[in-house]
């Protein structure tokens, strides 16, 4: 995982291209680890997310999958509960993307294939090429998507389409995805990519950072509550930053 900041903008970028960025288990907490790194950066204000190469993410690195049951076996737990702490591991590394109070923004181009799926989903904005492409693979590789999708993905595109996709493992081009939601836009090549993502970038970060955080915590806060609920939340939260401007530097 490459890290650098420039500007208050922080870019992530899985570099793996000779694997189409697939992800093994050293990668996927590479990732949590770096999104942890941005949180705790007060000079970073919004995070890039993007591939090296041809590919944005492949998902997980099949070796991953084909290693498991040795590496269950010489555990020498109960297989069931080696597994469960295995993959909401890998969740976690995903979920980090939504703990971050920095907008993450995912820059897509190319192949955006399973596991790659889950993380987009968590995150706060996406734009693609109109080539790039999208499969909820899982179904064709024997397993259940478990990493994010199936919770995520019905929440941004009509949980139909979502379902759908889950179950045939249909590939979907950046035309569809914009058109559906999955993305916000889809542009011409990478270079307009990059510039238009750019342009996002620069905006968010151009704004308070403690204001910014507060939005990203109420649209988060809102998925899972009522809207009574969320009214009360960000109340709460603009409260706590009016009152603090409020107060006295002198006190």
């Amino acid at each position: 995982m490459d890290y650098r900041v420039t500007e208050h903008i922080a870019y992530l970028t899985f570099d793996r291209p000779e694997r189409a960025n697939a992800l093994d288990v050293a990668e996927w907490e590479a990732l949590r680890s770096a999104v942890e790194r941005v949180d705790g950066d007060e000079d970073v204000r919004v995070v890039v997310l993007s591939g090296q190469g041809k590919h944005f993410c492949a998902g997980i690195d099949l070796s991953v999958l084909s290693e498991l049951p040795r590496q269950v076996q010489a555990s020498g737990q109960d297989p069931e509960v080696y597994l469960v702490e295995f993959i909401g591991n890998l969740q976690d590394c995903i979920t980090a993307l939504e703990r971050c109070r920095k907008p993450v923004i995912a820059s897509i181009h190319g192949g955006c294939i399973g596991g790659g799926v889950d993380i987009i989903t968590a995150c706060d904005i996406r734009y693609c090429t109109k080539d790039a492409t999208f499969s909820v693979k899982e179904v064709d590789l024997g397993i259940v998507a478990d990493l994010g999708t199936l919770q995520r993905l019905p929440r941004i595109i009509n949980p139909g389409l979502a379902a759908e996709l889950a179950y045939t493992a249909r590939k979907v081009d950046g035309r569809e995805a914009e058109r559906v939601g999955l993305v916000t836009e889809a542009l011409g090549n990478e270079r307009q990519l990059q510039y238009r993502v750019g342009q996002v970038a620069d905006a968010i970060a151009a704004k308070p950072p403690r204001i910014v955080a507060g939005i990203k915590a109420a649209l988060l806060h809102q998925r899972d509550h009522t809207v009574g609920e969320g009214l009360e939340f960000v109340a709460r939260y603009s409260a706590g930053v009016i009152s603090s401007n409020a107060v006295p530097r002198n006190l």
